[in-house]
């Protein structure tokens, strides 16, 4: 299982932890924060990016083609009603020159990141709410 906690420090600032890790969500000035992090939506953007270079560079290195260096840029649009990130763009930049052959891997490695999957196969999503009794 994987497990994220988020902790409210403040009008719209948010600490994440997962396991030792800890980051901070926030929202620009104009939504009421103070910048001092990533907002929910480039956190999952973030997630999609860097799921998407773990699997290239995956198969770049079984193949034992250059890797390092490779840079990925994620980009999607809002969209609504209902409010909703859509239209993702993924481009991968890989630092040396391919075969036709692992251009087609390198992409079928991508295709195939946990978090395009999930997005792919839209998840369950079960949410409780725990509060006190009013009184």
């Amino acid at each position: 299982m994987i497990e994220v906690n988020v902790t409210h420090h403040g009008a719209v600032k948010f600490e994440v932890r997962a396991g030792r890790h800890t980051l901070i969500c926030d929202q620009p000035p104009a939504n009421g924060g103070s910048d001092e992090g990533m907002t929910p939506p480039e956190l999952f953007l973030s997630g999609l990016a860097s799921c998407a270079a773990f699997y290239a560079v995956a198969y770049l290195k079984k193949k034992g083609l250059q890797r390092e260096g490779i840079t990925v840029r994620a980009t999607c649009e809002k969209a609504g009603p209902p409010a909703r990130l859509d239209h993702f763009h993924i481009e991968v930049d890989v630092p040396g020159p391919l075969s036709q052959a692992d251009h087609a891997g390198v992409l079928d490695s991508v295709h195939r990141c946990l978090i395009h999957n999930t997005l792919q196969h839209p998840p369950q999503i079960h949410i409780e709410l725990h509060a006190p009794v009013a009184a």
